[in-house]
């Protein structure tokens, strides 16, 4: 009697902790902050240019990298995305589409939202549930703000989408959310840093790896390392296409970049692997990414390139269209 006494309170004590520990995990949980749901038709939430005075240019969508940390509210909530309304935010993102829009914007009108992007914690973990898990929100406004930006535009004209980092996983989220009468006016998207997986190809017939120069409705995509022993996890591993974006190539040919630096495309990793060039002025970041890879330089150091490419393939999608060739 006294042993099943015994087993009786071990069970209620088991019990009790359980409540408390959901009790407190709960807690823990909801006392997170979520900042406010942005509402794209405020025109607050977006950065834009308008350098397509000829009618010859397309439309660009750019989804812009990781800016934000981890930060506390006043009343000392945790906030593990970025505050689209923020202007402090909004300020910091605006840095990195400003450089963006200087050679994107060329000739084209360009747009880009401000997002509740994920702080670079949750990339640091490394883990690929956690980034999934919290990308989700992420990437549901980006998909409403390329709604709206898209529902605003004129239709006859080719638009391109392109994102860096945390952008480019957006990129691809976006191929995948869009339907078959908008892709048809796609005139490329650009991957910049991040990776196209076989599930991602999997899950679209809108992705379709760049083969040349001069392929429309295709997605680019490339990361920069200094050795393929430093491929990124999160960021490049499992990518199952690359191009050279110095000579838009998908096989091993060499080509020469400011006449100093050597990009050569690994066919088996599909990354870029650079010579003559170190990307000191990137620092490492939370010990995970700039450690042999040179994941900063991504829409900067290839800038020149990218800006012919839009526009070659903008002018390759309105050349098929009015030969209805698509």
């Amino acid at each position: 009697m006294r042993k099943r006494t015994g087993y009786l309170l071990i069970f209620a004590a088991i019990c009790i902790a359980g409540v408390i520990g959901w009790k407190y995990f709960h807690k823990s949980e909801t006392a997170e902050y979520l900042p406010p749901t942005p509402d794209y038709t405020d025109s607050q939430l977006w950065y834009t240019v308008s350098n397509d005075s000829a009618g010859t240019g397309g439309d660009i969508f750019y989804i812009v990298s990781t800016w934000e940390k981890e930060w506390l509210t006043d009343d000392n909530r945790l906030c593990r995305y970025a505050d689209a309304y923020n202007t402090t935010h909004q300020s910091r993102m605006a840095i990195e589409i400003k450089k963006i829009a200087d050679y994107m914007a060329e000739g084209n009108n360009f747009c880009s939202p401000y997002y509740r992007h994920v702080a670079i914690e949750t990339w640091a973990t490394q883990n690929e549930d956690t980034i999934a898990r919290r990308t989700q929100m992420p990437m549901q406004d980006i998909c409403r703000a390329f709604d709206y930006f898209n529902s605003n535009r004129d239709k006859s004209r080719p638009f391109v989408i392109a994102g860096f980092s945390q952008g480019g996983k957006a990129v691809v989220e976006l191929l995948k959310h869009m339907d078959d009468t908008t892709y048809e006016h796609l005139a490329a998207a650009y991957v910049l840093g991040y990776k196209v997986t076989p599930a991602d190809t999997a899950a679209t017939r809108h992705i379709r790896a760049a083969h040349d120069a001069y392929d429309t409705g295709v997605t680019i995509c490339y990361n920069t390392v200094k050795d393929v022993k430093y491929v990124n996890t999160v960021i490049s591993k499992d990518c199952v296409m690359g191009i050279n974006p110095v000579n838009w190539r998908t096989d091993a040919t060499p080509a020469l970049l400011h006449d100093s630096i050597t990009v050569t495309l690994d066919t088996l990793t599909h990354v870029l692997v650079v010579n003559g060039y170190e990307g000191n002025e990137y620092h490492p970041i939370l010990g995970f990414i700039n450690v042999g890879d040179i994941h900063s330089c991504e829409p900067w150091l290839y800038s020149e390139c990218l800006k012919k490419n839009i526009a070659t393939r903008i002018s390759e999608w309105y050349r098929k269209d009015k030969n209805n060739t698509h």
